[in-house]
């Protein structure tokens, strides 16, 4: 009988059959292989050659072995994404016994895999299979990004490319070294698409990221409807940089969002930044003025001029009301509540501002993510503090058992230009070449912070030069892959040159996924 898949995000793609995998004879070729040569990123943790090839064909089946919806559901994501381009068809995922056949490959989800933790797995690739066993789902989703990238750039595409699909045999065993690995997306300065955010969470999951982080809020306009107080989406959302027509997300077209990230295994972390960067709502709302009067819509790019009024008890009323409603909209644990630049806020004010809103966060069962400025108040337990500027504030809030996400500008902002003659972005901290994004360690950055304090890495991509996806892109490609690898692989197997010869492969990739990429003369383009 057949039914669709719906997975436990409310997601449906392909028909699936609860039947036995058939048997497929078509023999491989003999061309010797070597699975350690491959261009897979992020680098594995280990990697064993044994030289033959397992070949897809038109006999191929996709299976699984347990009753997890999360793994029909990933199988039928493999399905739709190999069938585009090899033609090959891939109609149904099967449920099987123990009984594994030839030609086919399975998903195996195995809760004795404990070592391998929530994201780990392993991929034997013999001449007969392909197995991809983990003991959590979001492990077999992660060795389906593996596998496709062990197949030619042509499975990337929409359109069906001629083969062999060929994938070399061995055995890869991987497990991330941090648990937080992700992007930002500002989307209050310039205004983003449902279906762009969607395209960049694509493009995130191919690369085992899995944190993205959407600031929802700023000076420049607020970008998530608050139904308790609409005038905010509505005249707060109205325009960006630049006085063009701004926009917003409705709460259903943002809880889609979150939904089809959840099916990327990627946690959406909305953020509303204050006390500062608030023009947008003092805009809407005059009471939230210590003066009561509203200011105007701001199209500029400064910052620091704006602040809450942190006297006023409808301010927290205010709070209490955004945070319940995004909430209850957010799937993740965390809520970010930004807390830089608020430059116009005095420090005696922003401190039990700071406390005040932490616990408003915890009393809708989420925990606070801020900026590295709020390391000047008092931390409680569970609040996370992303290090963008400040190490005294690093060092403080690991000295209150903070855990830290490193996002340093200098470093990690996806909105610095490369050099000199780059159209798009800043440069204010710098320029920052594709071996300057990748040749870091969170783990030496900082003396006095130690590696049990970091949570992981995120590259924050501002937008007041942005206007597009092309342009998102051109920004975000090729640094996105190595933030990747410096937050999955550990740093022992991580180098430079080694890397670079890797990322020119992913060119022809960028191509056959139409990315616009930053052709760096840093890396050695593979033609």
């Amino acid at each position: 009988m057949k039914k669709p898949i719906i997975s436990r995000f409310g997601l449906q793609l392909i028909p699936v059959v609860l039947v036995s995998c058939l048997l497929s004879c078509t023999k491989a070729p003999e061309t010797p292989t070597d699975l350690t040569r491959t261009s897979i990123i992020p680098r594995p943790v280990s990697v064993t050659a044994t030289g033959r090839s397992f070949v897809l064909t038109d006999q191929s089946v996709i299976c699984h072995q347990s009753d997890s919806y999360d793994v029909l559901y990933i199988g039928a994501y493999l399905a739709d994404r190999l069938s585009k381009s090899t033609g090959l068809g891939f109609p149904e995922v099967r449920q099987v016994s123990k009984t594994l056949r030839k030609g086919n490959i399975y998903l195996i989800l195995d809760s004795t895999l404990t070592d391998l933790k929530e994201e780990g797995y392993e991929m034997n690739i013999s001449e007969k299979m392909v197995k991809i066993s983990a003991g959590q789902p979001a492990g077999i989703f992660y060795g389906v990004q593996t596998l496709l990238q062990l197949l030619p750039p042509g499975v990337e595409k929409s359109t069906v490319q001629a083969g062999p699909w060929i994938i070399p045999t061995g055995m890869i065993r991987d497990i991330p070294e941090y648990s937080y690995r992700g992007i930002m997306l500002d989307v209050s300065r310039h205004f983003f698409k449902p279906d762009d955010v969607k395209t960049l969470i694509d493009q995130m999951a191919q690369y085992k990221l899995n944190r993205l982080h959407l600031h929802l809020a700023d000076d420049q306009g607020w970008r998530i409807e608050i139904k308790s107080w609409p005038n905010l989406a509505i005249h707060g959302g109205s325009t960006q940089v630049g006085g063009d027509e701004g926009g917003f997300y409705t709460q259903e077209q943002y809880s889609d969002i979150v939904r089809y990230a959840a099916s990327r295994y990627i946690t959406i972390i909305p953020e509303i930044d204050m006390p500062g960067h608030t023009n947008a709502a003092l805009a809407s709302y005059p009471e939230l003025n210590c003066n009561g009067r509203a200011t105007k819509l701001y199209t500029g790019t400064n910052v620091g001029f704006s602040s809450l009024c942190t006297s006023k008890e409808i301010t927290y009323t205010f709070i209490s009301d955004v945070f319940r409603e995004l909430a209850g909209l957010t799937l993740g644990p965390w809520i970010h509540i930004g807390g830089d630049e608020s430059h116009s806020t005095r420090l005696e004010d922003y401190i039990p501002f700071v406390n005040r809103v932490q616990v408003i966060v915890n009393s809708y069962g989420k925990q606070v993510m801020g900026w590295d400025d709020i390391a000047a108040a008092t931390l409680r337990p569970g609040t996370v503090t992303q290090f963008w500027a400040s190490k005294p504030n690093a060092l403080a809030a690991a000295g209150q058992d903070s855990k830290l996400v490193f996002s340093l500008a200098r470093l990690a902002y996806l909105d610095m230009k490369y050099d000199s003659t780059t159209s798009l972005g800043l440069h204010w901290a710098g320029y920052i070449e594709v071996d300057s994004a990748y040749a870091w360690d969170p783990a030496t950055l900082v003396p006095g912070i130690s590696r049990t304090s970091i949570l992981g890495l995120e590259a924050p991509l501002w937008s007041e030069t942005l206007t597009n996806l092309d342009e998102i892109e051109y920004l975000v490609f090729p640094r996105l892959p190595g933030y990747a690898e410096i937050g999955w692989t550990p740093s022992h197997l991580r180098s430079w040159d080694e890397y670079k010869t890797r990322l020119a492969k992913h060119g022809a990739r960028f191509e056959a996924m139409g990315i616009n990429y930053y052709r760096s003369p840093k890396v050695e383009w593979a033609k």
